[in-house]
């Protein structure tokens, strides 16, 4: 007698926009805070040479809390659900740190402030992403994260142009007021954001019911059937787990008992000896975060080892490390073009508005009207490349059905690649939406293509924490771009920050030859 198990049901299109919407709320602030932070650092009195460094605190709090909170979240069943708790924990924190950061008393509070609201925005965005592989089947996962990738372009649209339309439609002033240094078209902005994302957030939570483990066991058993991974008569080994626990394979288990102590004590000994003498040097300071994070990593190590021998690796740190030495073969893959991808739109968030205001304006005075009218454009073309890749997003689907995702991943990337080295060539303000379009269509991939094809590898039991582990692959370039750009552009670039631009758009193009080498496999052709 044959077994025959269900398949996930497939929603209808306002299911799917109501699962997505929260994503508008949470682009809205990302966007804001994307297009406007290095304004308030550079407006604080941060030198333009150490702003990349003050955002290494955005990518170091999502390699930190996106594997712990997907963790987290596969572990979770209450009545809120499975993802739903973190979508409103980090919203609520979130709008929180919105609401305050343009009110810093200095850059340093500032840094504080983006720390923070990365890592509440990080709380509530990576379960985002595994709700797409909970709620939907294989053959919908394309359209579930073009539907996010929609609403990720219409909150960023918004977010990116609110401080030029409150300035030029409302009449809201753009110039700081006497003994003032934020003007109070961006505070007014970021209060603006701060509501929009909460609310947002809990239209998704109230309209979307989750389905529980023991459906999702069952769901992925026919998944798994479907594929051909398994006769319809042979019942699938049970990976599930039951709410509370995950499933994992230990070091014991494997037959190889690893020791954690030993190098972490290393790592973290090298890393301070090695910051110890750049204190002692005149090197510059971007290399603290590399012996930071080398002392870092070796103190992980510790704490992995410390929760192995309390008996806690099994549910903490240690299946963390496990599950990342045992990701699947197309999450390495992709790993490469997650580098160069963002490592170039790293480079875009950071110094278009200085590039822009400097070669286009003419100025670095940050008091200045012409800048603060320039800061302002470069919000609006943050928000044409994200209204275009809203546009496209839906157009992205069925090109990859009659192409392939691999391709179409590829296609957006060259263009995203070229049009940020056009940049470069551009000499007049409005000519600049033109290569905001092209990196509107890469980034309209980049928000659907790799999660849709990394999403058939995975099980549905892992989904959360390897959508955590693969936001490694997003926040390590960031690391690395912020550790050296500064350098580059101070030393290699004579203080031209366009020519990093160039670099990113190098580097995007590398991502798009990357993606050759990826394995989809829902690909059957």
């Amino acid at each position: 007698m044959n077994v025959i198990y269900r398949r996930k049901p497939r929603l209808s299109r306002w299911q799917i926009w109501n699962m997505s919407f929260g994503f508008l709320g949470i682009q809205f602030g990302f966007a804001l805070q994307n297009g406007n932070v290095s304004r308030i650092f550079q407006t604080l009195g941060a030198e333009i040479d150490n702003i990349p460094i003050l955002w290494i605190a955005a990518p170091v709090t999502g390699l930190l809390v996106q594997p712990i909170v997907g963790h987290m979240s596969d572990r979770t069943w209450n009545r809120l659900g499975r993802r739903r708790p973190y979508f409103l924990t980090g919203a609520i924190l979130a709008s929180m740190a919105l609401a305050i950061i343009t009110n810093s008393p200095s850059w340093i509070f500032a840094t504080v402030m983006l720390w923070i609201m990365d890592a509440s925005i990080n709380i509530s965005m990576e379960p985002f992403r595994a709700f797409v592989g909970d709620m939907l089947s294989s053959e919908q996962r394309t359209s579930g994260f073009a539907m996010q990738s929609f609403f990720i372009g219409i909150g960023a649209v918004i977010g990116s142009f609110l401080p030029w339309i409150l300035a030029n439609w409302f009449n809201v002033p753009e110039v700081p007021a006497e003994g003032k240094l934020i003007p109070f078209n961006l505070k007014l902005s970021f209060y603006i954001g701060a509501a929009v994302l909460l609310l947002a957030v809990l239209w998704t939570i109230i309209r979307t019911k989750e389905y529980s483990p023991a459906e999702l066991e069952e769901f992925e058993k026919g998944e798994r059937i479907a594929r051909g991974e398994l006769p319809e008569d042979k019942p699938a080994p049970a990976t599930a787990p039951e709410a509370g626990q995950t499933g994992h394979v230990s070091s014991a288990e494997s037959g190889k008992e690893v020791n954690f102590y030993r190098p972490g004590i290393i790592w973290l000994s090298v890393g301070v000896v090695l910051t110890f003498i750049l204190s002692r040097t005149n090197l510059e300071k971007e290399l603290y975060v590399v012996t930071g994070g080398v002392s870092i990593f070796g103190l992980l190590q510790i704490i992995a080892g410390w929760l192995k021998s309390a008996g806690k690796g099994s549910n903490g740190l240690n299946s963390i490390l496990t599950d990342l030495r045992h990701m699947p073969s197309t999450m390495g893959q992709l790993a490469v073009v997650q580098f160069f991808t963002w490592f170039a739109l790293f480079s875009l968030w950071i110094y278009t508005t200085s590039a822009v205001t400097s070669k286009i304006y003419g100025t670095s005075d940050t008091t200045s009207l012409a800048y603060n009218e320039g800061a302002n454009w470069v919000g609006v073309l943050f928000g044409v490349y994200n209204g275009f890749a809203a546009l496209v997003a839906f157009l992205l689907p069925v090109l990859a059905k009659y192409t392939s995702r691999k391709l179409t991943h590829t296609i957006c990337l060259l263009i995203g690649g070229l049009s940020l080295m056009s940049i470069s060539l551009i000499q007049t303000p409005g000519m600049l939406i033109l290569p905001m379009l092209g990196i509107g269509l890469a980034w309209a991939s980049i928000l659907s293509m790799p999660y849709a094809i990394l999403t058939g590898s995975l099980p549905h039991n892992k989904m959360g924490i390897y959508m955590g582990i693969f936001n490694f692959f997003i926040v390590i370039p960031q690391i690395l771009a912020a550790s050296i750009l500064g350098s580059m552009v101070k030393h290699l670039f004579g203080g031209n920050t366009m020519l990093a631009l160039v670099t990113g758009g190098v580097s995007m193009i590398i991502a798009a030859l990357a993606v050759k080498f990826v394995n989809d496999v829902d690909d059957r052709r």
